[in-house]
């Protein structure tokens, strides 16, 4: 039986590296934005911030700034990831139940194709928006591309 008081000043150095690891070199709370509500809200394309303002403007374009809360979005950098996850997901998706499809029911090829190649479409036009939106809200919950605590909402940013 091993005793406690050989793990006691292990489980003290280990308290004291997760202090450290909340606080970034600035003296900022890392956790200080939520990361799962904040992804909840880039799902709906909301904003990650006040979750009532919406994300995007039209089908894929961003906002400059959310139109309840002010937040800036112009450091948002999604980039090609959407588009990665999407195919991604629909490929993950589709492909296995395309092989059942086929083995269980045996339609006809054009049927088949047809039903799938909708499928695939649908699937893609619905999903991509709200990845960016998640991805967009990732960054903003992170901190990451110039949404950390010096980048402020427009109306809290210092007049220059």
């Amino acid at each position: 039986m091993i005793s406690n008081e050989r793990h006691a000043p292990i489980d003290a150095q280990q308290h004291d590296l997760s202090d450290q690891a909340t606080h970034d070199d600035h003296g900022h709370d890392g956790d200080a934005r939520p990361l799962w509500p904040a992804l909840a809200r880039g799902w709906r394309r909301k904003c990650p911030r006040c979750g009532n303002g919406p994300l995007l403007r039209s089908y894929l374009k961003m906002r400059e700034n959310c139109t309840v809360c002010r937040q800036d979005f112009r450091p948002a950098r999604a980039d090609d990831g959407p588009a990665y996850l999407t195919i991604l997901i629909v490929g993950h998706l589709m492909a296995p139940s395309l092989h059942i499809a086929f083995v269980k029911f045996r339609p006809e090829p054009l049927i088949l194709f047809t039903i799938f190649a909708v499928g695939c479409v649908a699937l893609s036009l619905y999903l991509l928006p709200r990845l960016k939106g998640m991805i967009v809200a990732y960054q903003w919950a992170r901190q990451m591309f110039g949404f950390g605590a010096e980048h402020l909402p427009l109306e809290e940013q210092p007049a220059a």
